[in-house]
């Protein structure tokens, strides 16, 4: 899956932009311009998916863009983990069977599920393969400069 979600950017003042994303209603964020806009959108998708990692609630799949919305990525370490806590739930394996197959240890699982614990790109890819899965990067031009 690609997290990268469509937003709208509504100015709503003089020194506001609003930006929602209609994937993820509780969403909602702001800047004075363009570019704080951009970065507080991305802290509020991290923030978003974390929390849903947390509570064990679904992650929506990104919809297309639509007419005058802009795509959004969720920050990379967010977005790895985020893929890696899907494939897992998706598994239906146990983490003592996850555990077995990566040859880990339990705490190290725990914290592979844990959206704020700091786990590399590259364990979390090593275990998404385990899971039938693969971590692909993505550079893009950015759509608001």
């Amino acid at each position: 899956m690609r997290f990268a979600y469509a937003a709208r950017f509504e100015n709503t003042g003089p020194d506001e932009i609003v930006v929602s994303f209609r994937d993820l209603p509780e969403c909602l964020t702001s800047g004075a311009d363009e570019v704080e806009a951009l970065e507080e959108a991305q802290d509020a998708l991290e923030a978003v998916i974390a929390a849903r990692i947390n509570r064990g609630d679904s992650i929506p799949t990104p919809s297309e863009l639509g007419p005058g919305e802009y795509l959004i990525a969720v920050p990379t370490d967010m977005a790895a983990k985020a893929a890696f806590v899907l494939a897992f739930r998706d598994s239906g394996l146990t983490q003592e069977s996850l555990d077995q197959r990566l040859g880990t240890g339990q705490p190290d699982i725990d914290r592979m599920l844990d959206p704020r614990h700091g786990t590399t790109a590259s364990d979390l890819n090593r275990a998404l393969r385990v899971l039938g899965s693969e971590l692909v990067v993505e550079a893009r031009d950015l759509a608001i400069r």
